[in-house]
C-alpha cells in the first residue's frame, strides 16, 4: 500500500489551520469564544512551555459552541477539497492509507470520499479533548503496525522529516515541498 501523510503533503494548508479559519468565517462566536485561551496556549508552545498535545486541544476548544460538527465538517470540505494535490489524485489508489496528525473527525469524511483508510488523532468532536495519543512521529508507526501488522509500505509521502520512522518502513519514500517529490533524503 501507499502511505501518505496529510498536511502539507496531500493537502495545502493545514486542515486544522484551514477548519478553524473556515469555523472563524462561519461561525464566529464559538471561535471567538475560545481564541484568548488559544492564544495564551501557542505563546506557552512557543516558549517551551506546553506540548502539541495541550496546544492542539485549546485550539479545537471551540468545538462544543459547534451545533452540528459533522454538518460543519461536511461544509469544510465542500469549499476546501480543492486543497488536493493534483499528483496525488493521480496517484492514489483505493485502500491507500493515509496517515495525520490532524484530528480524525475531521479527515474521515474525505477519506471515505476518496476511497482510502486512515489513521489520524482520535479526538472527541464535542469536546476537542484527544483521546489516546496525537498521532505524531514514532506514534505514526506504532498505530500502522497495531492497525496493519501484516502491510508493507510501498510508497511513503511527507513533507516533513520528523515522519522518518515511517519513511525508514517505506519500500521508497518522498520527501514533498510545494507538490514536489524528491527521494526521501538519507540519514
Amino acid at each position: 500500500m501507499n502511505v501518505y501523510d496529510f498536511d502539507e503533503t496531500i493537502f495545502q494548508p493545514d486542515s486544522s489551520y484551514a477548519f478553524v479559519m473556515f469555523c472563524l468565517r462561519h461561525y464566529p462566536r464559538a471561535v471567538l469564544r475560545a481564541g484568548p485561551g488559544m492564544a495564551a496556549k501557542a505563546l506557552l508552545r512557543l516558549a517551551g512551555r506546553a506540548d502539541t498535545r495541550a496546544l492542539k486541544e485549546k485550539v479545537f476548544a471551540f468545538l462544543p459552541g459547534l451545533d452540528d460538527v459533522d454538518r460543519i465538517v461536511d461544509e469544510f470540505w465542500q469549499e476546501h477539497r480543492s486543497g488536493l494535490q493534483s499528483w496525488f489524485l493521480a496517484r492514489k489508489q483505493e485502500g491507500d492509507l493515509i496517515i495525520s496528525a490532524s484530528p480524525e473527525f475531521l479527515l474521515r469524511p474525505i477519506a471515505d470520499e476518496l476511497g482510502l483508510r486512515l489513521i489520524a488523532t482520535p479526538m472527541d468532536k464535542r469536546t476537542g479533548r484527544i483521546i489516546g495519543k496525537n498521532c505524531h512521529d514514532y506514534e505514526k508507526q506504532t498505530r500502522f503496525y497495531r492497525e496493519y501488522p501484516h502491510e508493507r509500505v510501498e510508497c511513503f509521502y511527507s513533507d516533513s522529516l520528523s515522519d522518518a520512522p515511517m519513511a525508514r518502513m517505506a519500500e521508497r519514500a518522498f520527501l514533498v515541498k510545494k507538490g514536489a517529490l524528491s527521494p526521501w533524503p538519507e540519514k
